[in-house]
């Protein structure tokens, strides 16, 4: 199967699990545009690497839709599903357990994971910015620094990729000031 398919059936397979699934802010925005968002961040960073796209639209199916990575590896292949799992939190520990990780964890993240988790912070950045969530600012602040926590300890930070994350950090940060 050519790479353009493949990406396609990923992006259906995701389409179907995320159905039901909106982003948090104000616009309530189908959860499909983050990962179409993600997905189109990664393939610029990476000159359209194909595995790392396809894991781009699948990184929260896992985690948030019931699907296992024998599922993701039987269907996307076995790079693909290693990508998956790298950036899958596990969800029988507490948030902020799973938060802390996601810093502790960073530094020893692939390539590919790297790029796809610099381009889900820029993207939940700019839904902070654009579309905030009913959270109190303190919340929304303590988001932000988490997020460049994340991103710091990345090893592999495409230059591209890294401002786009930096501005979608500052438009965050101006729309939670102007906000109060």
């Amino acid at each position: 199967m050519n790479d353009i398919v493949t990406i396609m059936k990923a992006a259906d397979f995701a389409a179907r699990k995320h159905t039901n699934q909106r982003r948090k802010g104000e616009g309530a925005e189908p959860y499909l545009n983050h990962l179409i968002e993600v997905a189109s961040l990664v393939a610029e960073a990476t000159n359209g690497r194909p595995e790392v796209v396809i894991a781009a639209l699948l990184h929260d199916v896992v985690e948030d839709q019931n699907v296992t990575i024998g599922e993701i590896a039987d269907l996307f292949g076995p790079t693909v599903a290693s990508l998956v799992a790298e950036l899958t939190d596990d969800k029988s520990l507490p948030k902020q357990v799973r938060k802390d990780m996601q810093i502790a964890n960073a530094s020893h993240k692939s390539e590919g994971a790297s790029v796809i988790k610099l381009a889900d912070k820029a993207s939940n950045l700019l839904a902070l910015a654009n579309s905030p969530p009913p959270w109190p600012a303190e919340r929304k602040r303590a988001y932000v620094e988490w997020a460049r926590a994340v991103v710091s300890g990345l090893p592999f930070k495409p230059a591209g990729l890294l401002a786009r994350f930096e501005d979608a950090a500052r438009l965050a940060t101006e729309s939670i000031e102007r906000q109060g």
